[in-house]
């Protein structure tokens, strides 16, 4: 194939992974609420490397295949089996909103509340890339761990408990993972 006819094609990425074939259908909300948020601008490639380049993070793929569904928002299931208390729970923990990818959200990964102002600002641990809150207003997150990994390996997913002396509890060994373990609420009683 000439140099020319390379140029012309179009490379399609292959959106085949088990997060995309399992997800359901209603896996985000939809209100107003989010939009103004969670949810970041259209996804593009050239976005997810300039947030990738700003945060010095590769995203886990499952991460941005999810974001090409709906760029953030607030999931309908938003509770995680933990096996161990929490401040919020004995047995998991809650999200709010996952965090689109972008810049202009207050809550997109390099948004006002974006990884740098947990970070900076609350003292959160440098591990990686926070990109989930709960209901605490900041006194807990859901954070990408690269640190046994590297900047460009698949973190795992943990929750890191500010009312906790920052206590660092591993959720899951891959996004995806994290994703597809997320259930409703009425499937934890009350406490």
């Amino acid at each position: 194939m000439s140099a020319a006819r390379q140029e012309q094609t179009q490379i399609v990425p292959d959106y085949s992974s088990k997060i995309m074939k399992t997800i359901p259908k209603d896996f985000w909300e939809q209100s107003g609420y989010e939009a103004q948020k969670y949810e970041g601008e259209p996804l593009s490639d050239d976005l997810v490397s300039a947030v990738e380049n700003t945060l010095g993070y590769k995203l886990p793929r499952s991460y941005v295949e999810l974001m090409r569904t709906q760029n953030g928002g607030i999931p309908s299931r938003t509770c995680y089996r933990t096996h161990q208390r929490t401040s919020w729970a004995t047995d998991h923990v809650a999200i709010t909103g996952i965090y689109g990818i972008g810049f202009s959200k207050a809550s997109t990964l390099c948004g006002q509340f974006g990884t740098p102002f947990w970070v900076d600002e609350w003292g959160y641990p440098p591990l990686g890339v926070y990109f989930a809150d709960c209901p605490s207003a900041g006194h807990d997150m859901i954070c990408l761990d690269y640190s046994a990994v590297g900047p460009d390996g698949e973190p795992r997913v943990v929750h890191v408990d500010q009312e906790l002396d920052y206590r660092v509890t591993v959720l899951a060994e891959t996004f995806e993972q994290f994703i597809l373990g997320l259930d409703t609420e009425e499937n934890f009683p009350m406490e």
